[in-house]
């Protein structure tokens, strides 16, 4: 059974705190990110030993599909830097309104409010 219930927006009010946490989490998450994608591009170019090549192709699958989402996550991640520093940071993509304080502080990259972000995941 779906739950279609809609969550309300509330406590959107960002104070000068909440932003340098958020900013330095981002900041965090970039670096993070950045490693991850150094990392899994040094281990494609150094083969230790000689995997089959069912291993191989299996392998190269999965780095494949780890970078694409890394490079997702890093996107995301500056956007929400450019955000801040054009002063749009916590404003909706779609409706324009607040996102939430609370979805910022557990998603700091954030585009849409919750309301959006379900209409966009529920296909609308």
């Amino acid at each position: 059974m779906v739950n279609h219930r809609i969550i309300d927006d509330h406590n959107t009010a960002l104070s000068t705190e909440d932003l340098a946490a958020l900013r330095e989490n981002l900041h965090e998450q970039r670096l993070f990110r950045q490693e991850q994608l150094h990392q899994l591009s040094a281990a494609a170019t150094s083969r230790a030993g000689a995997p089959s090549i069912l291993q191989a192709a299996s392998q190269l699958e999965v780095r494949n599909k780890l970078v694409a989402s890394a490079r997702l996550v890093l996107a995301d991640v500056e956007a929400a830097l450019t955000r801040m520093d054009q002063g749009r940071y916590g404003t909706c993509h779609l409706c324009r309104g607040p996102v939430a304080r609370e979805l910022l502080m557990i998603v700091p990259q954030a585009r849409y409010c919750a309301r959006c972000r379900q209409v966009r995941e529920a296909g609308g």
